[in-house]
């Protein structure tokens, strides 16, 4: 398992696409089986949003203060995913607006990946060099055992309530 940030970082990109992919190939009259992906996607983004929110974004904001507007953006943008994650959670596959709403979310996380992996961690990989990244990916290894798996997991929910109330 690699300790570079961006390494993992991209690795969770990975598998958060294939099951966007899997999900978009499930098709029409597969609730069950979208439920089941869709909960694996929830598990996943929650995982990677909290070592991005409380790692990641973090170190990278205290040091290179140029990327500030940046990082801000991915916050709001894990904000919108985190809602509709929190949404999704509550809901039923079975419900009429399930697929629209996970169809959202997937056209918003696929856009910040994009961003990330083509913008961010370019600049990021250039402004911290390898020995930096790999204490990030040290910390964000030990943190994701106990990262919350879902919204309903207390620092998750808590996260989930403030995006929609702020």
């Amino acid at each position: 398992m690699s300790t570079d940030a961006i390494v993992i970082l991209k690795n969770d990109h990975k598998t958060i696409k294939k099951l966007f992919k899997e999900f978009q190939d499930a098709g029409d009259g597969a609730a069950k089986t979208k439920g089941r992906i869709v909960g694996r996607i929830i598990e996943e983004l929650t995982v990677h949003t909290y070592l991005e929110n409380e790692c990641m974004y973090p170190e990278v904001r205290k040091l290179l203060p140029a990327l500030e507007d940046d990082i801000l953006e991915s916050y709001e943008e894990h904000h919108v995913a985190d809602v509709l994650c929190a949404e999704l959670f509550a809901m039923e596959p079975s419900d009429e607006r399930f697929d629209a709403k996970t169809t959202v979310l997937i056209e918003n996380v696929t856009h910040h990946i994009d961003e990330e992996e083509q913008d961010w961690f370019p600049k990021v990989r250039e402004a911290l060099g390898r020995n930096q990244l790999r204490e990030l990916g040290v910390r964000m290894n030990d943190m994701r055992e106990k990262a919350p798996r879902n919204p309903a997991q207390p620092s998750a929910l808590k996260k989930a309530v403030d995006a929609i109330t702020a």
